[in-house]
C-alpha cells in the first residue's frame, strides 16, 4: 500500500502542477500573447506534436510542466511577446496559475460536500466553574464560535487550534440567537475539565454543533472550507514569523508522502472498522488532502518573493509605480538577477526542508 501511496502523491503534484501551468496557457492565448510550448511533466518528450505555433508535449516524469511563452526573459522584438503586454494582460497572465490551483481546490470540495450529511461547526458546551463571563454580554453554552483573535472558525476543531496559540488572553466571538457577541480578553487560567482535571485554559468546553446539509448549505460550506484552507496557510506562515512554529513544522514533498499514506491508512482503518468501505474512505481523505494542497499551492505562489508567481506581480507594480513617479520601469536584468537569485535560495531551502523530512523519516 505505501507504494500506492506514493504514486498518489505523484499523482496529486503531476496533476497541480499541470493544472497550474495550464491556467498561464489559456490566460496566455486568450491575451493574444504567442507561447512556444506547453509542456506536461518533465524531461525527455514521450509525445510531441506542433500545432500552429504552439508545440504541445507529454514528459516521461509526471512532476511539473511547463508554459514557455515568447519574450518571457527580455524584450525578443515580436509584438506578441510576453514582455510587451500591458500591465492587466501580463497580471492576469501571471495570476492565472493560481487561480486555477485555488479553483481545483474549491471543485475537489464541492465534490466531496455534495453528499455529506451533516456539517459540524465549533460550539460553547459548558464553562469551567473558574469562568465567570456569562450572561446576556459574557459566553454562555450554546454559543457558536465565530471568531477567535480575529481567526474565523468556520468548521469544527478551529476553535481549538486558535486558542491553542493564542497567548495569556483571547478575544472570541459567538453567534447566540443570529447575535454577534464580541468577549474581548478571556484569560488563560488553570481551569477545571469535564473530567475533573486542572489544565490551563480558557474555560471553554468545546463542542461540536451541527448543521443540516442542505443545498444551500453545502454550497455555503463548500465555500467556508476553500476559504478556511486560506487561512490555514495566513495562520501558519504568521506562527512561523512569530516564532509560534519553526522549521521543524514544515514539510516538503517527502513530508506530503508521508502524510498522505497517514492520513489514507488512518481513514481506511477508521473506515473498517465500522464496517465501512476503507479504500473508498481512504480516497476521500486523499482527495480532501489534495483540495488542501491546491489551495495552498495557490496562496504560497502568490507571495511576494522572487522566482514565484508573486514576486513577478510584485515587479509589475513596482514597474507601475516607477513609469508613474519617474518615467522609466526597474531594468530586466535586475529583475531576472533578483528572480535567479530567488529562485536557488528557493531550491535550497526546499533541498533543506526534504533532507529535514528524510531525517524524520529515517529517525
Amino acid at each position: 500500500m505505501s507504494f500506492v501511496y506514493i504514486l498518489a502523491a505523484i499523482l496529486i503534484f503531476g496533476v497541480l502542477i499541470a493544472v497550474h501551468e495550464l491556467g498561464h496557457f489559456l490566460a496566455a492565448k486568450l491575451c493574444g500573447v504567442q507561447v512556444n510550448e506547453f509542456s506536461i511533466g518533465m524531461g525527455p518528450a514521450v509525445w510531441h506534436r506542433k500545432k500552429g505555433e504552439t508545440a504541445y508535449s507529454f514528459r516521461v516524469l509526471p512532476i511539473g510542466g511547463y508554459c514557455a511563452m515568447e519574450g518571457e526573459d527580455g524584450d525578443t522584438g515580436n509584438a506578441r511577446a510576453f514582455t510587451r503586454q500591458g500591465f492587466w494582460k501580463k497580471f492576469v497572465i501571471l495570476a492565472a496559475g493560481a487561480f486555477m490551483n485555488f479553483l481545483t481546490g474549491l471543485l475537489i470540495v464541492a465534490i466531496l460536500f455534495s453528499s455529506a450529511g451533516t456539517f459540524f461547526v465549533d460550539g460553547i458546551t459548558g464553562l469551567a466553574p473558574e469562568v465567570s463571563q456569562t450572561g446576556e454580554n459574557g459566553l454562555q453554552a450554546g454559543d457558536q464560535i465565530y471568531k477567535i483573535n480575529g481567526w474565523r472558525t468556520y468548521f469544527s476543531g478551529d476553535a481549538q487550534m486558535f486558542l491553542s496559540y493564542s497567548g495569556d488572553t483571547a478575544d472570541i466571538e459567538v453567534v447566540r440567537n443570529g447575535r454577534h457577541i464580541l468577549v474581548e480578553n478571556v484569560s488563560r487560567q488553570t481551569c477545571t475539565d469535564q473530567q475533573g482535571e486542572p489544565y490551563q485554559g480558557f474555560g471553554l468546553y468545546v463542542g461540536r454543533l451541527s448543521v443540516p446539509a442542505t443545498v444551500s448549505n453545502r454550497i455555503r460550506y463548500t465555500w467556508y472550507q476553500t476559504m478556511d484552507f486560506v487561512q490555514l496557510v495566513w495562520f501558519s506562515l504568521g506562527q512561523l514569523v512569530t516564532g509560534g512554529a519553526g522549521l521543524n513544522d514544515l514539510s516538503g514533498p517527502v513530508g506530503i508522502v508521508t502524510t498522505i499514506k497517514d492520513v489514507g491508512t488512518e481513514a481506511q482503518e477508521t473506515a473498517e472498522q465500522n464496517d465501512q468501505n476503507g479504500l473508498l474512505a481512504a480516497a476521500e481523505s486523499i482527495a480532501y488532502f489534495a483540495a488542501l494542497i491546491a489551495v495552498n499551492l495557490a496562496v504560497m505562489n502568490l507571495l511576494p518573493l522572487p522566482a514565484l508567481d508573486g514576486g513577478r506581480i510584485f515587479f509589475l507594480l513596482v514597474d507601475a509605480v516607477s513609469m508613474a513617479l519617474f518615467k522609466r520601469k526597474v531594468p530586466e536584468k535586475y529583475q531576472a538577477a533578483i528572480n535567479t537569485a530567488g529562485f536557488v535560495l528557493l531550491m535550497g531551502f526546499m533541498l533543506l526542508v526534504t533532507f529535514q523530512d528524510v531525517f524524520k523519516l529515517v529517525k
